[in-house]
């Protein structure tokens, strides 16, 4: 009796490490990195809509939908790209390529993500949420994924309005409609992606070679790429600034100008030292604008709430 106990102790751990690795697997398809850099600009979204705080039943409704949502379009895109992802280096140990998970079982998980998240904003929040998170799932999964990335140089301009459209998902939750508010921190959002992915396709080059993917450093010289992250940056930050005009009534003023353009003057000052490192012709190191990117979205959309609530 007492070896039969300890055999079942000992086995205990396995069990409770293998359900966990298996988790983690299913929770690995839906990128959660990508998922917490979409939700921090859906919440000011919210709060600009609701001229403060939303209530927590919606805020929370609003933000488990907008991640299942996020998630099941992830979960698409790794199982479409199960192919590629093996190929690159930096995708090698994604779930479904180490076979953590089959893609019969990651393709039942996409559905199930699917259905459930525009279930549940359709309940809790407003049609017009549901409809357009289905719609970014649809795009992300579909027309991304399958279509833009692999045939043209331009597939991160294009996957760019899935990426922003939790700016719109947030907003329409709110109010059930959308206003230009939302249109410009959507286009922030939407101008903000090419220096941000283009600075991490520069750092990944060669696996974007390797799998034939046309990302826009594969296709054209570093200077170009920086050029354009140059001209992106500019617009993101004028895009910014021009959102006091039009939301004004939203709660939006000096402090979040002031703001935008002490940010954007720091975006634009790291996108300018990549170009003149690219022409340079030494390291590019454009992991520096890519951790500034994200420091800077974070920030900016801070502003939005602190003008929002006080």
């Amino acid at each position: 009796m007492t070896a039969l106990s300890e055999r079942s102790a000992a086995s205990a751990p396995g069990l409770a490490g293998r359900l966990r690795a298996r988790v983690g697997a299913y929770v690995g398809l839906t990128k959660p990195r990508i998922i917490e850099l979409l939700l921090i600009t859906t919440v000011p979204a919210m709060m600009l809509a609701d001229r403060g705080w939303p209530s927590w039943t919606l805020l929370l409704s609003t933000l488990v939908g907008g991640t299942l949502a996020a998630g099941a379009a992830n979960v698409f895109n790794c199982w479409y790209d199960r192919d590629i992802d093996r190929l690159m280096n930096r995708t090698q140990k994604r779930p479904l390529v180490t076979g953590a998970v089959t893609p019969r079982a990651a393709l039942v998980f996409g559905v199930v993500l699917t259905v459930a998240s525009i279930v549940l904003l359709a309940l809790t929040t407003t049609p017009l949420a549901a409809a357009l998170a289905a719609g970014a799932i649809f795009y992300y999964a579909v027309l991304y994924t399958m279509v833009f990335k692999r045939y043209t140089r331009r597939s991160t301009e294009f996957g760019g309005v899935p990426g922003a459209a939790p700016v719109l998902i947030g907003w329409a939750a709110v109010t059930g409609s959308l206003d230009w508010p939302a249109i410009v921190v959507f286009g922030v959002v939407f101008c903000w992606q090419m220096p941000h992915f283009w600075a991490l396709a520069l750092r990944f080059k060669d696996d974007y070679a390797r799998a034939d993917v046309p990302m826009l450093p594969v296709v054209t010289t570093a200077r170009s790429v920086g050029l354009q992250t140059v001209a992106w940056t500019w617009v993101t930050v004028a895009v910014s600034l021009s959102l006091w005009p039009v939301a004004a009534d939203y709660g939006i003023g000096l402090g979040y100008t002031v703001a935008a353009a002490v940010l954007g003057g720091w975006f634009l000052v790291e996108a300018h030292r990549l170009l003149r490192r690219i022409n340079a012709g030494g390291e590019t190191k454009p992991m520096q604008l890519f951790h500034v990117s994200i420091s800077y979205l974070a920030l900016l959309m801070v502003a939005i709430v602190v003008d929002a609530i006080v």
